[in-house]
């Protein structure tokens, strides 16, 4: 049955999560099998489709060879995919076979083909290319669906990819493991500060080229070299909605035939925007300002608190001090008593001799 737009506008706003293992498994593959080579690895793709969102938590590699002079001549072992589907089902049965993966890095021309293969695994599987060695920066996985694309001039029905949004995502305990992994094989030379700007600048350059990608799509649609989607306009124009609107085109002169008016920005938006961001900022320094108060005023009942307790500490020291001297005061006229009064009792007894 003909997918309508309504069908293909809901493919393409599906997210599908992909999990860092899925990519390691992808690379492991490639690495040991087509490594060096202009080939491309299959595997299959495990995970949950709730429908709106689908997860791939796990895949396994699958033996395939094709011609690579003739696109339609290839092989996918069908008995392994079945044995290895069985055994995952035994191991975990919430991961279900959602669809496949290759290594790419684009569409190939058998790809429909051997999507439709998989249908009799999935009634619409869910294609991967996960580039195993990227040349830009950035998610490195494109997702796609098969649609029958109804034509606008009427004619025959054609099978399609339809194109979804990916995002890399783990779970807490697959963090935990993907960081340790991660954490084995980066450069201990490097500090943490180096660490965030190199990502924060590989993002930019990411955002970069996805800015680039979109300014040659509209180039190519004004060029008539593009059909226009309409889909693709809305999710472009959804994006530009998101930027603030700062400035608006200058003012047409008056119809009457009098003096054209002024040529003005919008001035008040651009005054609401930083009155708005003034207002943030304020709020902001007031909080570091009573923050930092609220510490220097900890800072000064620590100090009193302190010098109290030494000055307690000191008189006590005194105090003990002063009663160790009087008790040893005290115990020398005690020795001195006693010591004149064994001479008294001796004294006494010496007449009594003679």
């Amino acid at each position: 049955m003909p997918a309508t737009s309504a069908d293909t506008l809901f493919l393409a706003t599906r997210t599908v999560t992909v999990a860092p293992l899925v990519l390691l498994s992808a690379a492991d593959h490639y690495g040991r099998t087509a490594k060096g080579t202009k080939k491309r690895v299959v595997g299959v793709l495990l995970g949950e489709n709730t429908g709106q969102t689908v997860r791939v938590s796990n895949s396994f590699a699958v033996p395939f060879e094709e011609d690579e002079k003739d696109p339609s001549v290839w092989f996918l072992d069908h008995n392994f995919i079945e044995s290895m589907r069985d055994m995952f089902k035994k191991i975990n049965a919430r991961e279900k076979l959602i669809g496949w993966y290759h290594s790419g890095p684009k569409l190939r021309a058998s790809d429909l083909e051997i999507n439709e293969l998989f249908k009799r695994y999935t009634p619409n599987p869910l294609l991967v290319i996960i580039d195993v060695q990227p040349k830009e920066v950035g998610v490195p996985t494109d997702a796609y669906f098969a649609v029958d694309e109804i034509k606008d001039d009427g004619t025959t029905t054609s099978r399609t990819f339809v194109h979804t949004p990916s995002v890399i995502e783990a779970e807490e305990a697959e963090e935990i493991g993907v960081e340790h992994l991660l954490r084995d094989i980066r450069d201990v030379a490097v500090g943490t500060l180096s660490t965030r700007i190199t990502s924060q600048l590989q993002s930019l350059q990411g955002l970069h080229l996805r800015l680039r990608d979109i300014g040659q799509y509209l180039q190519k649609v004004l060029d008539h070299e593009l059909p226009v989607n309409h889909a693709i306009l809305g999710n472009l124009q959804d994006v530009f909605n998101l930027l603030p609107n700062l400035s608006t085109p200058p003012t047409t002169p008056r119809i009457s035939g009098g003096a054209p008016e002024p040529q003005m920005e919008n001035s008040e938006l651009a005054r609401a925007m930083s009155i708005k961001t003034n207002d943030q900022l304020m709020a902001i320094y007031l909080s570091s300002l009573i923050r930092a108060i609220t510490a220097f005023h900890d800072l000064i009942e620590n100090k009193i608190q302190n010098r109290q307790q030494q000055e307690e500490n000191e008189s006590k020291k005194e105090q003990e001090a002063n009663a160790a001297k009087n008790d040893k005061e005290g115990t020398k006229k005690a020795d001195g008593t006693a010591n004149g009064e064994q001479k008294e009792e001796q004294g006494k007894e010496k007449p009594k001799k003679g």
